[in-house]
């Protein structure tokens, strides 16, 4: 018969655990500590289980009832309700220890060993860092209003290219979690248009010929330290982002050959890129070489040679010298170089894009031109560093600077020396 609940109540404990049946399988267990538990058996592929439905009086006797019919629902659908208990137990356990922290974490170390570069993998981590709200939270469970939350906290703090550079860092994790089970979909993907869209800014940048020469002057009469002063007078020849030139390794520079060659792991667009180096160039090089060769960095930080030179020293000593951060920076250098080699009408275009290392759009024909006009850009390299020579000396020739000292005893050297009596002869 039907249990009731007065009688389940009335039930008291005795030495041993005993029982009292319901229907269709449910029972209570009566303990020797008085706790009472509800039970329901049933047979599965010829096997008698049991499944525990928790305490009454926390389960009521209508809720154990309600549990048990939904059991029986499941042995009718042919599934057993004690392992699929099981497996959702497992599955909770499994995405407890699946956080967004877990996973974005594992997603970083992938671009590690990818080959990704130190700069890209510290600006991810510092996304995440953005992120914390988000870090411990299982991420199958995370809504779009969860990340939305997190989005709109940065937003509210005016770092509105912060919150839309952290979205699309926890796209790329979801989209990771998707990939290796561990999260269901991309909840970043509804949210497009519900961040506010920071207005785009292009870095500061010359591009007048004649205020671009005065730049080059007081650069060359920078009073600060010389490695600083070199990096700001090689970074308008060679036409390469900021962290390609403060990273650059003496390995990388083949002066035979008047070649830099950058690794793909240090590009941006994660494909090898070679610069044609000018006679100019090989001569700052020259004087960086008694400075800093022949291993390691070129420009290395002041405190350590294990460190490449500070990402903002460049623009610094542009402040030093009296322009304001509006005015140029070194990344506006690039945006120099190709206003006026496009300018000049001398040049493929096609040429220049590949010099500032830009990605075709056209993955096709950006394959080909990756190898192609290699000896125009050799030719448009000199050209471009013997007209910024003409823009720093002015007019009247106001003002020539000393020729870098050569390195003895080397090669390299008396390649150098060559290099530089031409450039005093020009």
């Amino acid at each position: 018969m039907a249990l009731k609940d007065m009688e389940i109540r009335a039930l008291q404990p005795r030495e041993r655990i005993y029982k009292k049946a319901d229907e269709r399988g449910l029972y209570i267990e009566v303990h020797p500590s008085g706790s009472k538990l509800w039970r329901f058996k049933y047979g599965y592929l010829g096997k008698d289980k049991r499944l525990a439905f928790g305490r009454y009086p926390e389960v009521t006797l209508a809720e154990a009832r309600q549990k048990r019919d939904e059991a029986r629902q499941k042995l009718r659908d042919g599934i057993d309700p004690l392992a699929e208990r099981k497996r959702e137990k497992l599955m909770a356990h499994y995405k407890a220890a699946n956080t967004f922290g877990d996973v974005a974490r594992e997603y970083i170390q992938k671009m590690v060993a990818e080959g990704r570069a130190e700069n890209t993998t510290a600006k991810t981590e510092w996304l995440l860092e953005q992120l914390r709200p988000l870090c411990s939270q299982p991420i199958a469970e995370l809504k779009p209003i969860d990340v939305l939350a997190a989005l709109k906290r940065i937003e509210a703090k005016g770092k509105l290219e912060t919150a839309r550079r952290c979205r699309s860092f926890a796209g790329r994790v979801f989209r990771f979690g998707v990939a290796t089970g561990r999260a269901e979909g991309d909840p970043t993907s509804l949210l497009r248009g519900a961040l506010i869209t920071p207005k785009t800014t292009h870095h500061a940048a010359i591009l007048d010929p004649a205020a671009f020469g005065e730049l080059l002057r007081a650069i060359d009469a920078y009073p600060g330290h010389r490695i600083t002063r070199l990096a700001a007078q090689i970074s308008p020849h060679v036409m390469a982002r900021p962290g390609e030139i403060r990273q650059a390794e003496w390995a990388e520079i083949d002066f035979v050959n008047s070649v830099w060659r950058i690794p793909a792991t240090r590009m941006k667009m994660r494909r090898p890129h070679s610069i044609p180096l000018s006679r100019q160039v090989k001569a700052y090089l020259s004087e960086l070489y008694e400075l800093t060769g022949p291993d390691g960095y070129i420009f290395p930080a002041f405190h350590t040679s294990r460190r490449p030179l500070s990402e903002n020293t460049v623009n610094q000593a542009f402040r030093r010298m009296g322009y304001a951060d509006g005015e140029v920076t070194a990344h506006g250098l690039r945006t120099t170089a190709s206003t006026l080699l496009n300018e000049s009408g001398k040049w493929n275009p096609d040429a220049i894009e590949r010099s500032l290392a830009h990605a075709d759009k056209d993955a096709v024909r950006g394959t080909y031109n990756r190898g192609a006009y290699w000896d125009e850009r050799v030719a448009m390299h000199q050209w471009w560093s013997d007209y910024l020579d003409e823009l720093r000396d002015g007019p009247a020739g106001e003002h020539v600077p000393a020729a870098p000292t050569p390195c003895r005893d080397s090669l390299r050297s008396i390649a150098l020396r060559s290099s530089r009596k031409k450039v005093r002869a020009g």
